[in-house]
């Protein structure tokens, strides 16, 4: 066979080679998938072929694996058995009609109950956060539970692991879990863990990629939970990490950026299903259940408080935190406060908040005006039209701050506080965490904390918007398309 034939028998191979490649694809990639994301891995398979497939089969299926899933439907099962007939405090009375519903559904997805009679304080300062964490580890007489998305030994943190080594030395056990892809390229990892080691503490890596061990799931797949509880009694929870304000990261410190977080400390029923939620995952990581943790009996908090846990992820079966989200900006009757630092909504998102302003509700987003990560920077940026034009206003934290908190109000009775953003990452790949909490007093609270951020911000208009030159807006709409690959 001459080598033109050759050349040919391989055009035509390759050739069929695409074309069943393409056809494959229209067949399986919009199979239980957003209509957005299948159309942009599409994309990505017809302009890119080879690559395309490559990275879907990389990071293509937004799913834990089968044995992790059935871990949180166990877990799931033991709570909804263990918490079905029992009382957690006493109820608020006086709830608007849409709140049951709400909480319902809630406990449905998550498993976990609505709690009264609980104690909530907000710590928006960064400093005092870690250092009231610290104090509260110090009080232990049983066990501490950490759980971080990032967790590094530094000058910030050095009163939070010194409170772990006091509390380990006396026999308190120590349990840690910290996301394995966000800590192990960071400057402080070997620092970290050798004092982890030293002091005692019993700790493992969430969501390990370590194909050599046999763990393996799609490598963005990230536990972004930060919480902590000290012996079922007292609980933070929130959206800062347990590190420097700048990560120690060369490129924030060249830059000057600083992260401005908020944590909320808790004391009441409400623990117990805090401590449920490491329970979960300790057992995820460890396939070991944590005997003598009582999730089924607390005391009594400090506080009048309603609140309710709900957990989020690929593990579950839909995207808990979305619906609540959902939920609540359709019931708001007066005013809606928003604040993510990453705004990446999808359609049904994108629709609940501009039809709130139809409404006539008062909308208000809180965002940087200062980007950490490029790609979620540029895609959020390009929602501001459509949200600008609706009459959402929009308030840019100034820079070199980057306003990292997450948080949602409703009117004035209802909250929203936790990890997660409110973008298709927090969705559909991070395992996150979030407390509704009911009580005009904890919104009173989370108002004044937004008034703060806005102090500190300047509103952007639509005027200055549209003068955006056009390389502004090719980026950004380029972004909007790759943050649809789930």
């Amino acid at each position: 066979m001459t080598a033109e034939t050759w050349g040919w028998w391989i055009a035509a191979f390759l050739l069929l080679l695409d074309l069943v490649i393409r056809a494959t694809a229209i067949i399986v990639i919009p199979r239980n998938r957003r209509p957005t994301a299948a159309m942009a891995w599409l994309l990505a398979v017809f302009f890119i072929p080879f690559v395309g497939v490559f990275l879907f089969l990389l990071i293509g299926n937004p799913r834990l694996p089968r044995a992790r899933r059935r871990k949180q439907d166990q877990i799931n099962e033991y709570i909804a058995e263990t918490s079905e007939n029992l009382h957690f405090g006493t109820l608020r009375p006086n709830a608007p009609a849409w709140f049951g519903p709400i909480v319902q559904m809630n406990q449905k997805l998550g498993a976990l109950p609505l709690s009264g009679d609980n104690g909530a304080h907000l710590i928006s300062d960064y400093q005092e956060s870690l250092d009231e964490m610290a104090e509260a580890i110090r009080t232990a007489q049983e066990y501490v539970h950490v759980e971080f998305y990032i967790l590094q030994a530094d000058e910030a943190t050095d009163n939070f692991f010194r409170a772990l080594e006091e509390v380990c030395a006396r026999g308190v056990e120590v349990r840690v879990l910290l996301d394995h892809w966000a800590n192990r390229w960071k400057p402080r990892y070997r620092e970290t863990v050798r004092r982890l080691d030293a002091m005692g503490a019993d700790w493992h890596l969430m969501l390990p990629v370590q194909p050599l061990k046999g763990r393996m799931q799609r490598p963005d797949l990230r536990n972004h939970r930060k919480l902590l509880v000290v012996d079922g009694t007292i609980a933070f929870l929130g959206s800062q990490n347990v590190t420097d304000s700048t990560y120690n990261l060369p490129k924030n410190i060249k830059r000057g950026l600083h992260w401005v977080d908020l944590m909320v400390r808790l004391d009441g029923p409400v623990v117990l299903s805090v401590n449920a939620i490491f329970v979960a995952d300790w057992y995820s990581e460890t396939d070991t259940v944590l005997e003598g943790i009582d999730i089924t009996h607390a005391d009594i908090g400090s506080g009048d408080l309603d609140c309710q846990v709900v957990p989020s992820g690929p593990g579950f079966e839909v995207e808990n935190n979305l619906r609540l989200f959902l939920g609540l900006l359709y019931a708001a009757k007066q005013r809606i406060m928003i604040v993510s630092p990453y705004f990446v909504p999808d359609e049904a998102l994108l629709l609940a908040v501009t039809a709130a302003v139809d409404r006539g509700v008062s909308v208000e987003l809180f965002v940087s005006e200062e980007g950490d990560q490029a790609m979620v920077y540029h895609a959020q940026r390009s929602y501001y039209e459509v949200l600008l034009k609706a009459g959402v206003r929009i308030w840019m934290y100034r820079k070199p701050y980057i306003l990292h908190t997450k948080s949602l109000t409703i009117d004035d009775e209802v909250a929203v506080i936790g990890s997660s953003n409110m973008d298709m990452r927090s969705f559909g790949l991070n395992l996150e965490v979030s407390m509704l909490v009911r009580g005009e007093e904890f919104v009173t609270e989370m108002r004044e904390v937004e008034d703060k951020y806005r102090s500190l911000s300047r509103e952007l208009t639509l005027e200055e918007w549209m003068q955006q030159p056009l390389r502004s807006t090719v980026l950004d709409n380029l972004a909007r398309l790759t943050s649809a690959l789930q």
